[in-house]
C-alpha cells in the first residue's frame, strides 16, 4: 500500500499531477505548505481556490501553515540569485511535506511544482529526493510539464484564480518587469 503526501503550491497545478498520482497510489493526501507565497491575502487566494477544488472532488487537504519568516529564514540569504533562491524554497517546502508524511505515517511525497514549465524540474527533483531522504520516506515525484496546456485549460475552464507570479515577493517583482518589458516591446512595433 502506498501512502502519497502531494505537496500543491495552487489549485490549477493540483489538477493534472493530483489525476496521474491518485492512480499509482493507494491514498493521497494533498499538502499545502507554501511560506514562500507574499503577501498573506494571496497565499489565502491561492489555499482557498485549492480547497474548493479539493472539496468538490472529495481530496484531503492538509494546510501547514503560514510562516513568511521561515521562508524569509531559509531563503533569503540567497536575494538577488534566483537559482539558489528557488532550490532552498523548494527545499524548504518538500522538507515540511516530507517531516509531515514521515510523521503521518505517509510512505512518500510528491510535488505539483514539476508541471509549470516555468520551474526547474530537475531541481526539484534533487530537492525532492533530499528531503524526503531526510524524512525517512521516497521521492515519488514527476516531471509534469507535458500536462501543462491540460492543467492551464482545465482550470481556466473551471474558472480557478490563476496567479501571475511563482510566490514570492521576489518573484512578483520579476514578473511584473517582464510584463511590462513585454508591453513595451508591443508598443515600439
Amino acid at each position: 500500500m502506498t501512502r502519497l503526501a502531494l505537496h500543491a503550491c495552487c489549485g490549477p497545478c493540483l489538477l493534472e499531477p493530483y489525476d496521474a498520482l491518485a492512480v499509482e497510489a493507494d491514498e493521497v493526501v494533498v499538502v499545502y505548505a507554501n511560506p514562500n507565497i507574499h503577501d498573506l491575502l494571496e497565499y489565502e487566494r491561492r489555499r482557498d481556490t485549492l480547497q474548493a477544488y479539493a472539496e468538490e472532488h472529495g481530496i484531503e487537504v492538509e494546510e501547514l501553515g503560514y510562516d513568511p519568516a521561515r521562508w524569509m529564514e531559509e531563503v533569503g540569504r540567497f536575494g538577488s540569485d534566483k537559482e539558489q533562491r528557488c532550490r532552498a524554497c523548494y527545499r524548504l517546502r518538500l522538507s515540511m511535506t516530507a517531516e509531515w508524511a514521515a510523521e503521518h505515517g505517509y510512505d512518500a511525497i510528491a510535488t505539483t511544482l514539476t508541471v509549470s514549465p516555468y520551474q526547474d524540474a530537475e531541481g526539484i527533483r534533487e530537492e525532492g529526493e533530499w528531503a524526503a531522504a531526510n524524512a525517512g520516506v521516497r521521492y515519488a515525484g514527476r516531471d509534469f510539464r507535458d500536462r501543462y496546456r491540460d492543467a492551464t485549460q482545465r482550470s481556466r475552464d473551471l474558472g480557478m484564480y490563476r496567479q501571475r507570479y511563482c510566490g514570492c515577493i521576489l518573484s512578483q517583482v520579476e514578473a511584473a518587469e517582464q510584463r511590462r518589458a513585454k508591453e513595451a516591446k508591443r508598443a515600439d512595433r
